[in-house]
């Protein structure tokens, strides 16, 4: 027997229970994994709350981990025992000490990038990647807004566009947090609590606006992001913090200047194998040339999940953060 931490219901933090679970053997293309270090994310909290239905209860919920491959079942040939190795997406189930995956999900993680930075650079890395290289492929003198910027996709996103040429703006909640996002390459951090985030990015823009808004806030921002941009730019909402963007009129894109509106997913994004490991490759790549550095500013036990929840709700969390099993 394993523990892990299983949802009967969906809910609040308090729903999260650690508890005696069996993994059993892998089947066919699947391998059983030790995991050494988990990864926490919003999508996490939409699972728990039931926004992202999962397929039944009682589940383990999770979807970003690193460890080491215990045992293979047949017909895996690309991935052995005692392989290190991180994976991000479906299905759900990271939240657990050990657990069976498909092999053709795992990635095997280079021997300078250690399990902690594995499994935190993994969903929101590869995020990263998906945005600013495939939703909008950003260009030397590309300017940019990414909403939280001072989260754990907000500041690779920051860094990583910073190394492209682009010019960054960023809102934050906070001064403290307005310095660590100027820190990873921010050129220009908005504290929304005090500034209208919109009225400054036109500020800084010479009332140009920006070619793309990264928006993983949701309702509260939907449409202050959409008057951030120049006309024919580009909005990609990858998140729902604040809750689900409301229904709207097309119109609302032609009367700001025929706008591009998509809500991107990093499962469809990496659901073919070559793009997937496309994806890790671009994230361990810069990583290790040191354009990108994963700040892991928070960890748990992975029994304490309720509590690393309540943190991450209460934007009381920076950077990226790991739960240890």
């Amino acid at each position: 027997m394993t523990r892990a931490i299983r949802i009967h219901k969906t809910g609040g933090p308090e729903v999260l229970r650690w508890e005696e679970v069996s993994v059993g053997a892998p089947g066919r293309g699947e391998v059983r994994l030790k995991q050494t270090a988990v990864g926490l994310n919003y999508i996490d909290v939409y699972h728990r709350t039931g926004l992202y239905p999962l397929a039944g209860l009682p589940a383990v919920i999770g979807m970003e981990a690193a460890g080491v491959v215990l045992e293979v079942g047949a017909g895996v040939t690309d991935i052995e025992a005692g392989r290190r190795v991180a994976y991000a997406g479906l299905p759900p189930g990271a939240y657990a000490e050990e657990r069976l995956i498909p092999a053709h999900r795992l990635v095997p993680v280079p021997d300078g990038i250690d399990d902690e930075h594995a499994a935190a650079m993994m969903l929101q890395g590869m995020t990263a990647y998906y945005l600013l290289r495939r939703v909008y492929d950003v260009r030397p003198g590309n300017v940019i807004l990414i909403q939280a910027a001072a989260g754990g996709v907000g500041l690779m996103v920051c860094q990583w566009a910073k190394h492209l040429g682009a010019t960054v703006i960023g809102t934050v909640g906070s001064e403290e947090k307005a310095e660590l996002a100027r820190a990873n390459g921010c050129d220009h951090p908005i504290v929304y609590a005090r500034e209208n985030f919109t009225e400054r990015v036109r500020e800084i823009t010479n009332g140009e606006g920006v070619d793309v808004v990264y928006d993983s806030v949701g309702k509260d921002t939907f449409e202050g992001s959409l008057d951030c941009l120049r006309p024919l730019g580009m909005m990609a909402s990858f998140g729902n913090t604040s809750g689900m963007v409301p229904s709207f009129d097309p119109g609302m894109l032609t009367s700001r200047g025929s706008l591009f509106f998509t809500r991107p997913s990093l499962m469809d994004y990496t659901a073919k194998r070559q793009d997937l490991v496309a994806a890790a490759k671009g994230v361990f790549e810069v990583v290790e040339k040191g354009v990108v550095k994963i700040s892991v500013n928070q960890t748990y036990a992975l029994r304490d999940a309720a509590g690393a929840h309540r943190d991450l709700e209460a934007r009381k969390t920076t950077g990226s953060t790991v739960l240890l099993p």
